[in-house]
């Protein structure tokens, strides 16, 4: 016996948290219907032109503009704020978020995420990469690349790869590689 045990008639005394032996069975009239539903999202535009109509159209939701949802209207709480890759984007996406930080948001909101649309072709400027940098490690950060076909309005073109854990978050069907 080691130091610390205590010594029982059957043995050491052995502590066990939950139920020991079998469970009993539970009968079941009918079997249980769990109701799943996508998760609605509005789509929040930080500023002009940021693209959540775009979004809307291809990933599915609620286009917001530039307004907040309603939710005691039916319109989905959950929000994803876009705003573009430039520096008066990211600006226009760090102000709106810190609305949200101080709790200045309308009740009944939930921001799950920010969704940033590359503003031109090809990459970031330092200065802007690092500023994504410091928002992403605040929340969650999508980035959707440089489209051009979205330009003329041709939204049914596949998706690229680096969209694929947006048309996740968002249930869309999963994005089909170029």
């Amino acid at each position: 016996m080691q130091g610390g045990e205590r010594q029982g008639p059957d043995g050491p005394e052995v502590w066990i948290r939950g139920p020991v032996g079998e469970a009993e069975p539970q009968q079941r009239d009918e079997p249980a219907e769990l109701a799943v539903s996508a998760r609605r999202f509005a789509w929040v535009a930080t500023h002009g032109g940021a693209g959540a109509s775009t979004l809307a159209a291809v990933f599915g939701g609620h286009d917001a503009g530039r307004n907040w949802p309603r939710p005691d209207q039916g319109e989905p709480g959950s929000v994803l704020l876009v705003g573009r890759t430039h520096a008066a984007g990211l600006d226009a996406v760090s102000h709106t978020l810190d609305i949200f930080r101080r709790g200045d948001a309308p009740p009944g909101l939930d921001l799950d995420a920010i969704v940033l649309v590359a503003d031109a072709p090809g990459r970031l400027p330092r200065q802007l990469t690092q500023r994504i940098k410091v928002i992403s490690s605040v929340i969650d950060v999508y980035r959707v690349p440089w489209m051009p076909a979205w330009r003329t309005g041709e939204l049914t073109v596949p998706l690229p790869r680096e969209t694929a854990a947006l048309a996740r978050l968002t249930a869309a069907p999963p994005a089909t590689p170029r």
